[in-house]
């Protein structure tokens, strides 16, 4: 599995270590290549990480900013891209297995620990493979493609 990750300014210290603790997890850990300065803007970090995500099948992508809100916002507007933005272990595993999420946003406030936990549980949770969760996934997608007619 790859992941792919990136922050804004505001979490180049945390990345170095999140990158770490990923390794310790046999998994592949890709950084963004982008350069980071004190006025960076994080709508670049998502949408590259998110364009990797999205060209490399069963990877995910892990997006931190201040608040975790701009990434996912950000992310979501990639086509394809299910972000979301979680606090806790409980909402990363709901976030991937009842919505198929593939890229998760944290904010720089979580202690480093928890963020861990966080990832942790993302990776680790398979998505759903029942009708009721297929089947809004599926409306999601007609919805981002604008093909959705359910009402």
């Amino acid at each position: 599995m790859k992941i792919f990750i990136a922050t804004d300014h505001r979490g180049v210290d945390i990345e170095k270590e999140l990158v770490d603790y990923l390794k310790t997890m046999n998994v592949e850990v890709i950084t963004t290549k982008l350069e980071h300065h004190d006025t960076d803007d994080y709508p670049d970090f998502a949408y590259d990480v998110c364009q990797n995500v999205i060209n490399n099948t069963d990877s995910l992508g892990i997006l931190i900013c201040g608040t975790g809100i701009g990434m996912s916002i950000a992310a979501n507007k990639v086509k394809g891209i299910r972000a979301a933005k979680c606090c806790s272990p409980d909402e990363a595993y709901y976030a991937k297995f009842h919505n198929a999420a593939n890229v998760l946003c944290l904010s720089m406030s979580t202690p480093l620990e928890k963020m861990c936990e966080i990832i942790d549980t993302f990776i680790n949770t398979k998505n759903a493979e029942d009708e009721r969760h297929l089947r809004r996934i599926e409306k999601i997608i007609k919805i981002e493609s604008g093909t959705y007619n359910e009402l």
